[in-house]
């Protein structure tokens, strides 16, 4: 028999259009947008279908529209394949997807999380304004040679490998001044390609202290429950204690610590998860997952 898990998207997954047709085919997706509105004080429905995409790539708007987004998603999945949400056993989200995670597996309810992620949104860009950074995807280096070429990058400024994603699929995140002399060392260690993201800063790394505070702040006040189902943290890439202050502590190390989602993906995977579901915007995960193990299926549930 399949055991099944829900696997949320992060930022970058974003997409001008996103949860348009869902808002006008199902009622509770309406009111998922609505009640959002009405949290946050803005017209985060605009923003998801029309944009602007400057607005929308936002550090500060573009979390909580994707949380919103990939929650619509699921409520797709609900509509036409309520079977499946009943037989999952396990989530997991990328970064910001860890909170849509916990809400789907009853840790947070929808409120909670949305005020939480705002919060980590604002926190994060103006960690990232304090410090020019930012973050750069090496393909091609295991992580002892992404750890030389952090060394090799000390002279010019700080670095450090912030996202592993899979199998030579590493995420540099640094300051300004080492990212712009990563692609020549990181082409003579061997690496296939150096890709600049589009991102305010150097998330996931000690450059963001001044947001894990904040949100430490807000976390603190939120309503934890243990969750119903086993949901992988990114920090230890095991499932989140039952112990609310233990889950607070993971939350808000995150945003300064490293995603460990190649290693997440293995311990789902070696506890017996077998299907996979990939619900929001983008298909990132599903891809990620496949360079993990090919044959192990994973159906996009899109934002649409």
């Amino acid at each position: 028999m399949a055991k099944t898990a829900f696997l949320f998207p992060g930022q970058g997954a974003q997409a001008v259009g996103m949860g348009r047709t869902l808002e006008h085919e199902l009622p509770a997706v309406r009111a998922l947008f609505d009640r959002a509105n009405e949290i946050l004080g803005i017209d985060l429905r605009m923003l998801c279908f029309e944009g602007p995409a400057e607005a929308l790539e936002a550090t500060d708007m573009s979390q909580p529209a994707i949380f919103v987004a990939s929650l619509a998603a699921l409520e797709d999945l609900k509509t036409k394949q309520p079977e499946v949400v009943e037989a999952c056993a396990g989530a997991a989200g990328l970064s910001l997807g860890e909170y849509t995670a916990l809400v789907f597996a009853g840790a947070l309810d929808f409120e909670s999380g949305l005020r939480i992620v705002r919060r980590r949104g604002e926190a994060m860009q103006a960690a990232a304004l304090a410090t020019p950074s930012g973050m750069t995807s090496v393909l091609g280096l295991d992580e002892a040679a992404v750890d030389e070429l952090c060394r090799r990058l000390a002279p010019h400024g700080r670095a450090w490998k912030a996202n592993l994603l899979g199998p030579g699929n590493i995420v540099v995140s640094g300051e300004k001044s080492a990212l712009e002399q990563l692609e020549p060392i990181a082409t003579e260690l061997g690496a296939s390609r150096s890709i600049s993201l589009a991102v305010a800063g150097a998330f996931h790394t000690p450059l963001m202290k001044p947001a894990d505070e904040r949100l430490s702040e807000v976390l603190g006040s939120a309503d934890i429950q243990p969750p119903r189902i086993p949901v992988y943290s990114n920090v230890s890439a095991t499932p989140h204690p039952d112990d609310p202050d233990q889950i607070r502590a993971a939350l808000a190390g995150q945003v300064t610590q490293s995603v460990r989602w190649d290693d997440s993906m293995r311990r789902m995977l070696a506890d017996g998860f077998d299907t996979f579901y990939e619900i929001g915007p983008g298909r990132v995960l599903t891809g990620l997952l496949k360079r993990i193990d090919r044959k192990v299926p994973c159906t996009s549930i899109p934002a649409r």
